[in-house]
């Protein structure tokens, strides 16, 4: 393709296009390759819009270099289709993840924030709104000397400053993780992918997304277009930094810099070393890569039950946060077998020999009678 990548196995695709993985002959390495759907039988202008669309995407993603992005490594064109060159990174996505574990511990999904945060608080300060944080847009390395290491991917539907969207009367994204202005018409914003952030962390640590599941899509859009959120019962440390992100009013949400400086603050404390989580691989408490993340790790997944969606008179727009179980009292261990003395343990012996030795001299002596009886009668 292009003269230059050669096209190995597919690794996934949808309604927008397929991602390939591919090898650079000119360099030597592995990149992923994003084909956009292909213009064969749209109209000229329609075609020139999509093509025009891949390569301001790449653009977008060329424009952002940071540890915990995907990067974007050039915009190759086969048959007059621009085809998106990228890192290639062995990986599996937060939905994969969650697909396997159903929830993951408060401490890894802080992690997994804070380094998400990061890139994109650099992403906003370049005038970039990603506008579609999702957990399948997240991915975690899964094998190598990277395994561990998240990065945002697919500014598919990005916008910068000053650029104009041709689709500005379609809400694109996704509904589940919206922010509630999206919902309601209103163009992403900065603010925007802050409470999509917090919506896709929430499902991670709560085992789904935070206006619970649907299946009538207008039901679900006016639940979002309101913010009706379900109070969350399994974030413990990190509950207030997910309901700070999910305020209803965009003014009140934090910055995404914001942001990632509080689930930093969660997972190392006040003061702490914020190199222990931003540029490293996630970690689970006993300071290893967390085996859900890799690929050659065999464990028993761990599948605590979904909470279930509140009736509707149990949501609140900003719900306070719910009290937590005390935890129940350890139990006291058994109590450990006492050792015998020598003299219990010969006690023991001869109350377990005697009935033995009795039973012995009452054979003997049935035997002799019997003998007896018999020399008598002959």
């Amino acid at each position: 393709m292009a003269g230059r990548y050669r096209l190995q196995a597919k690794l996934g695709g949808g309604g927008m296009g397929a991602v390939w993985l591919a090898h650079d002959k000119l360099l030597d390495r592995d990149v992923a390759i994003k084909r956009v759907a292909s213009t064969a039988g749209m109209s000229p202008e329609k075609a020139a819009e999509v093509r025009n669309r891949t390569i301001r995407e790449g653009r977008i993603a060329a424009s952002l270099s940071h540890h915990h992005a995907i990067a974007m490594y050039d915009v190759a064109v086969e048959s007059g289709e621009p085809w998106l060159v990228m890192e290639y990174l062995s990986s599996r996505s937060l939905a994969q993840a969650l697909n396997i574990m159903d929830t993951l511990p408060p401490f890894e999904v802080a992690q997994i924030g804070a380094q998400v945060a990061d890139a994109l608080a650099d992403a906003h300060a370049a005038g970039i709104v990603h506008r579609d944080i999702k957990p399948g847009n997240i991915l975690i390395a899964d094998r190598g000397r990277h395994v561990g290491t998240v990065k945002i991917s697919d500014f598919g539907i990005s916008l910068a400053k000053g650029d104009h969207d041709e689709r500005s009367d379609v809400i694109t994204g996704t509904p589940a993780y919206f922010a509630p202005e999206v919902a309601r018409g209103a163009d992403p914003t900065s603010a925007s992918d802050v409470f999509s952030l917090g919506a896709t962390l929430y499902t991670a640590v709560e085992g789904q997304p935070p206006f619970g599941f649907n299946e009538d899509s207008a039901t679900f859009l006016q639940r979002v277009a309101t913010g009706e959120i379900i109070p969350p019962q399994l974030s413990g440390p990190i509950a207030d930094a997910l309901l700070h992100m999910l305020e209803p009013d965009p003014a009140r949400r934090p910055t995404m810099a914001q942001a990632r400086d509080e689930l930093v603050t969660i997972t190392v404390g006040k003061g702490g070393n914020a190199g222990y989580i931003l540029g490293a691989p996630i970690r689970s408490a006993d300071g290893t890569v967390p085996d859900w993340a890799q690929r050659n790790v065999s464990f028993t997944a761990r599948r605590p039950n979904r909470p279930q969606t509140p009736p509707s008179s149990s949501r609140t727009s900003h719900p306070p946060m719910t009290p937590r179980p005390r935890p129940e009292p350890p139990r006291p261990p058994a109590k450990p077998p006492v050792a015998s003395t020598p003299k219990k343990a010969a006690a023991q012996s001869k109350s377990q020999t005697a009935p033995l030795l009795i039973a012995m001299v009452l054979l003997v002596a049935v035997i002799a009678g019997i003998a007896a009886a018999v020399v008598l009668i002959f």
